[in-house]
């Protein structure tokens, strides 16, 4: 392929691109978006792109979960072993 077919390729992309991002979302079924997502190589990208984005920040949000959780129990486990006397008196 020459450079002025790849660059022609590249516009091409580009504009299916711009128009799958400012074409207004209407509602519609689970199948016409799966027939979408199946048909259209720039919207398959795009939501292939938006779904790793969202799987990324909930795996972020669960592993900061994860870390607050273990550093209020170590927080604990340092509290009873300051101070065993009060631990043994409280049960």
């Amino acid at each position: 392929m020459n450079s002025s077919h790849l660059r022609a390729r590249l516009r091409q992309r580009l504009t299916r691109l711009a128009r799958a991002l400012t074409r207004t979302h209407r509602p519609c079924s689970p199948f016409e978006e799966l027939v979408r997502i199946e048909t259209d190589p720039v919207y398959r990208a795009l939501f292939f792109a938006q779904l790793d984005a969202a799987l990324d920040e909930r795996h972020a949000a669960e592993q900061t979960t994860a870390v607050e959780e273990i550093k209020a129990a170590a927080e604990r486990l340092r509290a009873l072993i300051r101070s065993p006397g009060d631990h043994e008196r409280a049960a």
